[in-house]
């Protein structure tokens, strides 16, 4: 008896998270994709207000003589005010991944953080950390949306320093680093199935 009601309410309770097809939406960033970064997502509602989702974006190649490598994915978790895919949201997120950089000229510092070094150094780690964002959607018809969304958070992140882009000895080797500041920056254009 115990068996047959655990059954019925497992069955029950998956038949309650399957997806509609009005509540998928894929989705790619218009900010990384002109960075060149091959960007994509999906968001899946699973209740009235509560939407996951799920991005990851890939740089894998090398542009003149600036080396920007990197992989990350990013799940989510958003609460709409309204309702799900339309109008003001918060979300928390989580993000990882890995990367290698090189002669990117960005001399400015932020937050505890010199990416001036990024132009004489090279370096190449992974990252952990999470964050909460902020965004809206504004909805164009019953397939396309555009989104805006700003998240800030911490990244924890182990990497190796080494001389130049290409070439030299390492200078470090696996050297902790705290990074807080923004961890989502995205311009999403989006198709609700």
């Amino acid at each position: 008896m115990k068996s047959k009601l655990l059954i019925a309410l497992i069955a029950l309770l998956s038949c309650h998270f399957i997806a509609r097809a009005q509540d998928v939406a894929v989705k790619t960033n218009l900010l990384y994709d002109a960075l060149l970064t091959v960007d994509a997502g999906v968001e899946v509602g699973v209740a009235p207000q509560w939407t996951v989702e799920l991005t990851g974006n890939l740089n894998a190649w090398t542009i003149s003589d600036r080396r920007w490598k990197q992989w990350n994915f990013q799940p989510e978790a958003r609460y709409w005010f309204c309702r799900a895919f339309a109008g003001h949201f918060v979300g928390a997120h989580l993000i990882g991944g890995q990367y290698n950089f090189g002669n990117l000229n960005m001399d400015f510092k932020f937050l505890g953080t010199d990416f001036a070094k990024l132009k004489e150094h090279r370096y190449q780690g992974w990252m952990a950390g999470a964050g909460i964002a902020y965004g809206y959607t504004w909805l164009f018809d019953k397939h396309w949306s555009m989104e805006a969304e700003i998240g800030i958070g911490w990244i924890y992140t182990r990497y190796d320093e080494f001389e130049c882009r290409d070439c030299g000895q390492r200078i470090r080797k696996n050297h902790p680093h705290n990074y807080v500041g923004p961890t989502k920056a995205a311009l999403n254009l989006i198709y609700n199935f």
